[in-house]
């Protein structure tokens, strides 16, 4: 089996804050970014794992440098070792008895193991010839729970609970399958409700979307309460109401103060009020959930609860009716899969956290695996789908009637054109130095 020879990463970041994309009430002018990690071997058959971890611009540095920091751990081992005990590799990268101090589990540091946990995974079904839902869902299920640390989560699921969940959605498992090649899964788009965008691109961006076949809209709402009321009112106006509308304070809110605007907004008929408040606060959300369940208003997050225990306390606090995970928030595919299985166990529909760069070429697969594998439910399940940089990705996803179609190549779909990787390294890249000179962004 090939040894590891190597880990680069880079400093990839998109100018997305010149036209307001991905912004909201707390992230107003973000440069869709992210730390990028290159895995190679001494295997001779040319394959590598890519992976990644969003960020938002200033401080991706920062997360290279943790990336790096971390090579030390992986250069040298067989994938074998990995792959054969990934749930102990997975343990050994996040418990470093130095490192783990500036986590641990969470921060830049996790950040940074989601990029290479990720490449790992990127790797493993590139070897295995695999798209990786397809690596996940073939995967027996003693395999694929080896591959979790049960360590703080066994107080409500265990190793054993979770391969039993396994097996007993074995049987129409070849149909799901099925189906979801057929159908794709289905998704909702983020990229109408921007809160930098005028009243003008919301109207035209609704539109298209409609025109598109989309059925579920997202609004970004927080920064000011009228404003939020007349935004509201403009998407319902353009997407009608028997289409759907969930609205997104990216955590701007106290607890209290969650309740009084989502009981304002109740008028618009949202499906869910998402990240009202701090993503570790476990027990205001559960306050938050109780107070808006009358009106028929679910609260969704995750996209920054920072790994499983915080998902743990969610869901045994009733602090969540959607659970939206990220694929690179937590420490990759491993922890992703945990939060999975507990959602299924408490009854709680996942709802992936999409956007940014790369995250819905992830999610896609995450997903389905989910669907086929684990709740063999659609009901109250979406995806998220941002329409940013998707075309910078040598596989970009594919959209045919507001559905994910199931990627078919081999991997996690995380590998960049090799001209993106160069144009878009930060400061160095071509793009960047023509934006330096155009007087656009200042060097550092």
């Amino acid at each position: 089996m090939p040894t590891i020879t190597g880990l680069k990463a880079y400093d990839l970041r998109f100018p997305t804050s010149l036209e307001a994309h991905g912004s909201d009430a707390m992230h107003t002018d973000p440069d869709y970014s992210c730390g990028y990690a290159v895995i190679t071997t001494d295997a001779g058959d040319g394959l590598e794992g890519h992976g990644l971890t969003f960020t938002c611009g200033r401080g991706t540095e920062v997360v290279v440098v943790a990336i790096q920091s971390l090579s030390f751990l992986l250069v040298g081992k067989k994938l074998e070792d990995i792959y054969d005990d990934f749930s102990s590799f997975w343990r050994a990268l996040t418990s470093e008895s130095q490192m783990r101090w500036i986590g641990p589990e969470k921060g830049v540091i996790h950040l940074a193991t989601a990029a290479i946990v990720n490449a790992l995974w990127d790797l493993w079904a590139k070897r295995e010839g695999k798209p990786l839902w397809k690596l996940l869902v073939d995967m027996e299920p003693e395999k694929l729970v080896s591959c979790i640390d049960f360590r703080y989560i066994s107080d409500v699921l265990t190793k054993e609970e979770a391969v039993e969940m396994l097996k007993k959605k074995q049987e129409g498992k070849a149909d799901r399958e099925k189906e979801m090649l057929e159908k794709g899964y289905p998704a909702y788009i983020t990229s109408a409700g921007w809160l930098g965008y005028s009243e003008d691109e919301i109207r035209k961006r609704c539109r298209e979307g409609l025109a598109q076949g989309w059925t579920r809209f997202k609004v970004k709402v927080g920064a000011d309460l009228a404003d939020d009321v007349r935004r509201c009112g403009l998407i319902r106006e353009e997407i009608g109401w028997d289409n759907t509308m969930m609205v997104d304070a990216n955590q701007r809110w106290d607890v209290q103060e969650s309740i009084d605007h989502m009981i304002r907004l109740a008028e618009f008929k949202p499906l869910w009020i998402e990240e009202p408040t701090s993503p570790d606060d476990a027990l205001g959300h559960a306050t938050i959930a109780k107070a808006l369940n009358p009106l028929g208003i679910g609260v969704a997050t995750g996209e920054q609860c920072q790994n499983r225990v915080i998902f743990k306390q969610m869901l045994q606090a009733g602090g969540l009716q959607f659970c939206q995970i990220d694929s690179c928030r937590m420490g990759g595919v491993n922890e992703v899969v945990s939060v999975i299985l507990m959602a299924a166990k408490f009854g709680i529909p996942v709802c992936p956290h999409a956007g940014g760069v790369g995250l819905c070429q992830m999610v896609q697969h995450l997903a389905v695996f989910d669907y086929v594998s684990v709740s063999a439910s659609l009901d109250n399940r979406v995806c998220e789908f941002a329409d940013h940089l998707h075309e910078n990705f040598k596989e970009a996803i594919v959209i045919k009637n507001a559905s994910y179609v199931l990627p078919k190549a081999a991997g996690y779909s995380t590998e960049m054109k090799p001209e993106s990787i160069s144009g878009y390294q930060y400061p160095d890249g071509a793009v960047w130095q023509q934006l330096f000179k155009e007087g656009k962004f200042t060097a550092p």
